[in-house]
């Protein structure tokens, strides 16, 4: 059976945070946290290593595979922050549009850094994508 590598932990999430190389970079990760936090009202978890996740939710597709993931998180990269949004959110388009300088994978939103990016529209993403997935997702 498939084992699922992200998983809820109980590891520390300020001291995850100190542990990020670049001073500018660890700077963004306390913003993002705030930011996250006071946006979903949730208090950060980390998920398995390296993302650091608000809320959760549990998915079954129609393949029976099934697990829990945070509704939303962020990772600070090496290379860039990664931001985790649901990806069938339908707003999600148009605010990324908004957001400023960024790049996109499948379900992830990736940043060089916060001065990139316009925080009001990170704001609207960030409930956006919680509320798409506690609506997908009711009972949680």
């Amino acid at each position: 059976m498939y084992e699922l590598k992200t998983k809820e932990t109980d590891n520390n999430v300020i001291e995850f945070i100190e542990q990020v190389d670049h001073p500018k970079k660890r700077e963004d990760a306390y913003q993002l946290l705030d930011i996250f936090t006071e946006t979903t009202g949730y208090q950060a978890k980390m998920w398995g290593p390296s993302i650091i996740g608000f809320g959760s939710y549990h998915y079954k597709y129609a393949t029976g595979h099934e697990g829990d993931a945070p509704l939303v998180g962020f990772s600070p990269r090496k290379a860039k922050i990664s931001l985790y949004f649901a990806p069938g959110e339908t707003k999600r388009e148009q605010l990324l549009k908004e957001l400023g300088k960024h790049t996109t994978g499948k379900a992830c939103v990736y940043i060089n850094k916060m001065a990139d990016i316009d925080v009001e529209v990170l704001k609207e993403l960030i409930k956006e994508s919680v509320a798409f997935l506690q609506e997908m997702y009711p009972n949680q």
